[in-house]
């Protein structure tokens, strides 16, 4: 999807159409524009562009604190109207899902035609301000890549034929992959293109990378299809920016606790015990912060929460600005041994709390310890978790 979140503001806002808008987490020049619309882009704005640059680079941005629930439900809404028109293999992000295509369907003009479909699908059912690039390719990789080469609304696909020649025309950073510490590794070995990478030996690009990721970027860029790696979830996190209100220490601390409470709510529903929990803060001007330490598995809010505000006490001084937790060291529930100083007429009393918030709505039922944060830390999406509708 096309500049995702800004036009989903456009599409419930016919006023916004045609005018660059740029949506933000909290309306503060030092925090970054989370999505910028095409107009926007136009100008030189950028996600992650800071609001107080995006001002001077354009005057007339307006910009949007966004609701992050009409996100998820344009999305879901996206999902049928693409299915509509092909399977759905993985849905990857809030803004980006892949289809396969199979037997006649992989014929250019066919594969063109089908693109041309999902676009009028998603514009006819979901909303006209809606565009999406499209890329095919012998591979999910490539096809990413494809995807990204026109925007916006563009379609492009990457054959066989193609390869490697009509990628040398993109840089380096143009790959997913390659951020700017990759991108400094390979300058170091005199590889400034994607000429001069896709020349690479095997054996080169794994030294390069100096892991196995090296040989299989070698294979992918040759179009080559690999398995599908299963990873094991090790955390569950949640992170929020402050709004100029909050950036004190009881305010931030308010915050943290509403994300941690959040963080062991999800625990819960995916099935994990965890047996760390990890804090950090992020100052205005100054290294960020972080502390961390281990607890017996639990699924319990009030034992993180008791956690957080022991490793509060070593906070150093400083502007804050941002405020996270991380719950680790995740055990599915099924391997959970419970231990011998563990409660469980408390454990019941958990579930019996995650239950009543289900049927009577979030937050119905909620800890003392969090009844100052109340509509703090609202819904955030990160574009490779999708929250689930309960959560909204």
């Amino acid at each position: 999807m096309n500049s995702f979140f800004a036009s989903v503001e456009q599409e419930m806002n016919p006023s916004l159409r045609g005018k660059p808008v740029a949506v933000v987490p909290l309306h503060a020049d030092t925090t970054c524009c989370i999505a910028v619309s095409c107009e926007g882009k136009a100008w030189g704005v950028k996600t992650g562009t800071k609001v107080g640059e995006a001002k001077r680079l354009c005057p007339q941005m307006q910009f949007i604190e966004g609701d992050h629930g009409n996100y998820i439900k344009y999305h879901n809404q996206i999902v049928e109207a693409v299915e509509s028109c092909l399977p759905i293999e993985s849905v990857c992000s809030i803004d980006e899902m892949a289809c396969r295509l199979t037997g006649s369907q992989q014929d250019l003009k066919t594969a063109e035609a089908l693109a041309v479909q999902i676009k009028s699908t998603i514009r006819s059912r979901v909303g006209s301000s809606l565009r999406c690039s499209i890329g095919a390719a012998p591979n999910r990789y490539l096809a990413k890549i494809a995807g990204d080469m026109k925007k916006p609304d563009g379609f492009t696909a990457i054959r066989p034929c193609d390869l490697p020649q009509i990628l040398h025309q993109l840089r380096l950073r143009d790959l997913p992959g390659i951020g700017a510490k990759m991108e400094s590794r390979l300058n170091q070995k005199h590889i400034d293109s994607l000429e001069k990478l896709c020349s690479m030996s095997p054996k080169e690009m794994s030294q390069a990378w100096g892991s196995i990721g090296g040989e299989e970027m070698w294979l992918l860029l040759r179009g080559e299809e690999l398995p599908e790696k299963t990873t094991e979830q090790k955390s569950i996190s949640h992170s929020h920016v402050l709004p100029p209100k909050l950036r004190h220490e009881p305010g931030a601390q308010q915050v943290l606790k509403k994300l941690t409470a959040k963080a062991a709510t999800r625990l819960r529903q995916e099935g994990f015990f965890a047996s760390g929990i990890k804090i950090f803060v992020r100052f205005m001007g100054q290294d960020a912060w972080k502390a961390r330490c281990g607890l017996l598995e639990t699924q319990d809010t009030s034992a993180f929460i008791n956690a957080i505000g022991t490793l509060w006490k070593e906070l150093p001084a400083g502007s804050i600005y941002a405020v996270g937790v991380v719950l680790t060291g995740l055990v599915p529930e099924a391997f959970h041994a419970p231990s011998l100083f563990e409660d469980q007429r408390r454990n019941q009393l958990i579930k019996t709390l995650d239950r009543l918030n289900e049927k009577f709505g979030k937050d119905a039922v909620h800890y003392g310890a969090v009844h100052e944060s109340a509509g703090l830390a609202p819904l955030r999406i990160a574009f490779t978790r999708i929250p689930d509708e309960s959560e909204v």
